[in-house]
């Protein structure tokens, strides 16, 4: 009996450390991999994870360069760009059907806004690919065939949280000026935290969803603040041009009972 206890122990015992060897071969390569063969399923354009380096005994680590590109027809070289997010993930969740992921703090993100206000714009694109991928209408391949969206995994993020993000403004109207402006940080809590979690697809949503919200505020009073302006330099003008030539009809009459 002794004996074969002692067997099922070292069996045990091989067991976890091949568990262990397995999560820290696996780990960074299968976030990696999801990210960039599901999100462009969502969003309908390229997405790129340049690193990833997880713990396998902590889950906690970094994602380096993630890119998620603009839709066909639009210039600008990418819509969402961000040097380093730290994560945290719960290691053995990867291997189930549910990921719980503790944390995402995304840092300083680098978001470009090309179009105009409204719908016409490269966020709004984006966002319609991803109402496809979440429901709103099947997405499907280039061949014709279903997209898969990768709703088989579902996913638990305890704390989301975007913050330092910039925008830098592609429009036309701007006649080729340069804009570049903030918005509010972006917090998300407890999402997924239910038995079904949430897919990649409803996250994604979710958070660019809200990017694309306060992206659209920001912009639009940002072109206000600039219409405004304008509008003040052309009343200045206007001002300065009368004071002139009451200036110089005052000098004028001036002059005439000076000669009386």
């Amino acid at each position: 009996m002794k004996k074969l206890f002692l067997i099922v122990a070292a069996v045990v015992a091989v067991g976890l450390v091949a568990l262990v060897v397995i999560l820290a071969l696996s780990l960074d390569s299968i976030v990696k991999r999801g990210v960039e063969s599901v999100g462009p399923q969502i969003t309908g354009t390229e997405m790129k994870l340049q690193s990833v380096n997880l713990s396998p005994f902590s889950g906690s680590g970094t994602l380096k360069g993630f890119l998620i590109g603009n839709p066909e027809g639009y210039k600008t070289s990418s819509a969402i760009k961000v040097g380093e997010t730290s994560v945290g993930v719960r290691p053995k969740s990867v291997l189930s059907d549910k990921i719980h992921v503790t944390h995402v703090r995304v840092v300083g993100p680098e978001i470009t806004f090309e179009g105009t206000l409204g719908t016409k714009n490269n966020l709004g694109k984006i966002m319609e690919n991803v109402e496809a991928a979440t429901g709103g209408a099947k997405q499907t391949k280039p061949d014709g065939k279903p997209a898969d969206s990768g709703t088989a995994r579902k996913l638990q993020v305890d704390d989301f949280l975007i913050s330092g993000a910039k925008v830098n403004v592609s429009m036309t109207m701007l006649g080729g000026r340069s804009l570049t402006v903030a918005i509010p940080d972006i917090h998300f809590s407890a999402l997924g935290t239910g038995p079904e979690g949430i897919t990649a697809a409803e996250l994604t949503k979710k958070v660019l969803s809200q990017v694309n919200a306060e992206t659209l505020k920001a912009v639009e009073k940002a072109v206000t603040d600039l219409g405004n302006q304008a509008t003040d330099l052309i009343k200045d003008a206007a001002g300065n041009k009368v004071t002139n030539l009451l200036d110089k009809a005052t000098r004028g009459a001036g002059d005439l009972f000076k000669k009386k």
